[in-house]
């Protein structure tokens, strides 16, 4: 038994579990929950895929690192800075108005890859090559990343869509855009909205999730004002149910 739960650490946490702890779990667990979901489907559509593939990959790694993970205390999530890496992999095979399906299965392909790397890396002890790279160098790339997200953003934050290649040529195509007056007034003003609330609630009321309010607010008024007929993209509807087996090609 000691040797299956060095391997499976969850049932060691289950088998120590005190019924105390669950209230605080419960209301932990359904905040994590309204805030993954946004976040989940805004970060696989950053990577170029469909928005319910966020959600998929954020329920099934909660899972899997519940009962594989070693620690209690880490914070698991999407991470917004895989995104734009997963992106840049993806969209030079598909195009740029590629197959969603072809676009999911090479997603998950280069899933499995990289976490099979990883384990290779983590049995021949590769750590230490991280702490080859400088701090420098790890603070221009996070800006640079940073800056590539940004403008990327920009566009879908003005209600309108970009057709370019590189920071560059995405940076054009926004100035371009606004300039020919494709910005929709309403998207402008839930997008500006949503960001002043984040900044007010994290600046003067820190114990509130800003991120969440902005989020349950934007659906609100999405929902009141009928934005989907002023011009403005919303999600739409989500499969439901477990994901559909995947042919491509």
């Amino acid at each position: 038994m000691a040797k299956l739960t060095r391997h499976v650490p969850g049932l060691r946490l289950i088998s120590s579990y005190q019924r105390a702890w669950l209230p605080k779990d419960v209301v932990a667990g359904l905040v994590l929950t309204a805030l993954l979901v946004p976040q989940g489907m805004a970060y696989a559509e950053l990577a170029g895929l469909p928005a319910v593939t966020g959600l998929y990959t954020s329920i099934m790694c909660l899972l899997a690192y519940a009962v594989f993970g070693p620690s209690r205390v880490l914070v698991l999530g999407p991470d917004s800075s895989l995104g734009p890496m997963i992106a840049a992999t993806l969209l030079p095979i598909i195009g740029s108005n590629g197959d969603p399906a072809k676009a999911i299965a090479l997603a998950s392909l280069l899933a499995l890859l990289v976490g099979a790397v990883m384990l290779l890396a983590g049995l021949l002890k590769l750590g230490f090559v991280a702490d080859l790279l400088s701090k420098p160098t790890q603070i221009g790339y996070m800006n640079g990343l940073a800056l590539t997200i940004l403008i990327g953003q920009l566009p879908k934050l003005c209600g309108f869509s970009v057709e370019g290649d590189g920071l560059i040529a995405e940076t054009r195509g926004f100035v371009t855009g606004l300039v020919n007056g494709e910005a929709v007034g309403a998207a402008v003003l839930v997008g500006l909205g949503g960001i002043a609330l984040m900044l007010v609630f994290g600046r003067w009321l820190r114990k509130v999730p800003g991120v969440l309010v902005a989020v349950v607010l934007s659906i609100l008024v999405a929902a009141a004002f009928g934005l989907a007929d002023s011009g403005v993209d919303l999600v739409g509807d989500l499969p439901q149910g477990f994901p559909v087996s995947i042919k491509t090609n």
